[in-house]
C-alpha cells in the first residue's frame, strides 16, 4: 500500500470510528473550513527551519484535505511571519487568537519568541502546539495540569543533558568550551549546559557570549583553544553556528564542535563553506534508508517544496507530525476546539499516531506535556554536506521506532 493510500485509509477509518457523516440536504452545502493558526519567521535569519516548519505544515494539510479533512471539512493555514521578533510574535498570537479566531494554533521557532506571546493562548485558554522552539522555558512556564501549551520537540534540557553526556561520559573529556548568544534560546541553553556539566564535576574552561549576527568568532575561538579546551558546544541558531565553525576552522581547532539541534540546518554548511564538516548536533530524525516511512516522507516533502529549499528536516517533519497529532485531538473531541477538550484529548489521547519522526503513543499527560524523552534523539553530524548518523550502531538501530519513556 502506498504512503499515499495509507493516510487515506487512516484518516477515513478514523473518521468512521468516531462519528457520523451527516446526510440529507444540508450535507450538499459547502462546509466550513477548520482554521488552523500556524506562526513561524517566514522571514529574516531564522527562516531558514521556519519556512521548513511552514513546508511541513502546508504538506500535512494538503494530504490530509486530499482525503477529506476532518469529516468533509478543509483544513485551512491562517499564516502569519513572526519575523523571530518577539513583539511580532505576540502580535501574531493575538490576532490569531482574538481577531481570527482560529481553532488552535501551530507555532514558534524562536524560544525568545515564543515565550513573549504564550500568556496569549494560556490567558484565552487556546491550545498551542509547539513544533520546533525547543527552550525548556516553553513547556516550563506554566504547570503541565494548568498549561495549554505542548511541544513536539525534544526541549533544550535534553539536548544539553544528551550533549554533556556524549563529551564527559562517551568520549572521556573534561575541558569544554561553551559559545551561546545572548537570546532567551542561549541563556537557557547554557544554563542547562552548566547545570549538567556540574553534575559530572565539570566546569567549562571558557565561556562566550555573543549577539545574533556576530561577524567573527575567531578571537573567541582561539581564547577558548588558549583556555585548553578539548571541546566546544555552541548554542545558537542557523548563522551563528556557521560563524562558529568557520572560526574553528579558521584557528584549526582540533576538539569536536557539538551543538542543539540547529548545527542541523542547512545555512550552517553553506554559509561556513563546508566549515562545519564533522560538526555534530542533537536531531530527532536522520534521513534513513531503512526506513520507509521517513524516506518516503522526504521524498513527498520535496516533491511539494519544488524549488524551495528545505532547510530543516527535523523542524518540517516535526511540524506535519503536529498537524496529524492535532488531528487526531479533533477527532477525539468529536469536532469540540475549546482549549480545554483538546488539552484533555491530547493528554489522553487514545489512539497512537505512526509519525515521521516516530510512533507516538501517549505522548503527553496532565504532568507532561513534551513528546520527548531523552531516548529518543540522536547524534548526527555533516560529512560532505549531508547529515549523517555519528555512530554505526545507531544507523543500524534506526529502524527500530523510539518511544517515549515512562
Amino acid at each position: 500500500m502506498t504512503p499515499r493510500r495509507t493516510l487515506a485509509v487512516r484518516c477515513a477509518g478514523l473518521a468512521a470510528a468516531l462519528t457520523l457523516a451527516a446526510t440529507g440536504p444540508a450535507a450538499a452545502e459547502e462546509p466550513a473550513p477548520l482554521r488552523v493558526g500556524f506562526v513561524c519567521p517566514l522571514s529574516g535569519g531564522s527562516g531558514d527551519f521556519g519556512n521548513s516548519a511552514r513546508l511541513g505544515a502546508t504538506l500535512a494539510v494538503k494530504e490530509i484535505n486530499e482525503v477529506g479533512g476532518y469529516l468533509g471539512r478543509p483544513l485551512e493555514l491562517v499564516v502569519r511571519d513572526d519575523k523571530a521578533t518577539p513583539d511580532e510574535g505576540r502580535r501574531a498570537a493575538e490576532d490569531l487568537v482574538l481577531q481570527q479566531k482560529v481553532a488552535f494554533t501551530i507555532g514558534y521557532c524562536n524560544t525568545g519568541v515564543a515565550l513573549k506571546s504564550i500568556d496569549v493562548f494560556q490567558t484565552h485558554r487556546h491550545l498551542l502546539m509547539v513544533p520546533v522552539a525547543t527552550g525548556s522555558a516553553v513547556t516550563a512556564t506554566y504547570k503541565p495540569a494548568e498549561s495549554f501549551v505542548f511541544r513536539m520537540s525534544p526541549r533544550d534540557t535534553l539536548q544539553a543533558d544528551f550533549l554533556v553526556r556524549e563529551i564527559a561520559l562517551r568520549r572521556g573529556l573534561k575541558r569544554v568550551a561553551l559559545f551561546a548568544d545572548r537570546t532567551g534560546y542561549g541563556e537557557g541553553g547554557l544554563a542547562d549546559l552548566k547545570r549538567f556539566l556540574a553534575e559530572q564535576g565539570l566546569q567549562p574552561v571558557y565561556v562566550a557570549r555573543f549577539d545574533l549576527g556576530v561577524s567573527s568568532l575567531v578571537s573567541e575561538v582561539r581564547a577558548a583553544q588558549a583556555a585548553g579546551a578539548e571541546a566546544i558546544i555552541g548554542y545558537s541558531v542557523g548563522p551563528e553556528l556557521a560563524t562558529l565553525a568557520s572560526a574553528r576552522q579558521a584557528v584549526h581547532f582540533s576538539g569536536p564542535l557539538l551543538g542543539p539541534w540547529p548545527m542541523s540546518f542547512r545555512t550552517v554548511w553553506d554559509k561556513s563553506g563546508g566549515a562545519a564538516e564533522g560538526a555534530m548536533m542533537v536531531q530527532s530524525i536522520v534521513p534513513d534508508l531503512s526506513s520507509e516511512r521517513r524516506m518516503s516522507f522526504i521524498a513527498r516533502l520535496k516533491r511539494h517544496a519544488g524549488d524551495q529549499p528545505v532547510s530543516s528536516l527535523m523542524a518540517a517533519a516535526q511540524t506535519y507530525d503536529a498537524v496529524h497529532l492535532m488531528l487526531r485531538a479533533v477527532f477525539q473531541t468529536r469536532g469540540d476546539t475549546s482549549g480545554p477538550a483538546l488539552k484533555a484529548a491530547l493528554e489522553n489521547l487514545r489512539q497512537s499516531y505512526p509519525g515521521v519522526v516516530t510512533t507516538h503513543d501517549h505522548p503527553f499527560s496532565a504532568q507532561d506535556h513534551d513528546a520527548f524523552t531523552i531516548n529518543m534523539i540522536w547524534l548526527a553530524t555533516w560529512r560532505n554536506g549531508a547529515l549523517q548518523f555519528v555512530y554505526t550502531e545507531d544507523a543500524k538501530r534506526a529502524s527500530v521506532i523510539r518511544r517515549k519513556a515512562n
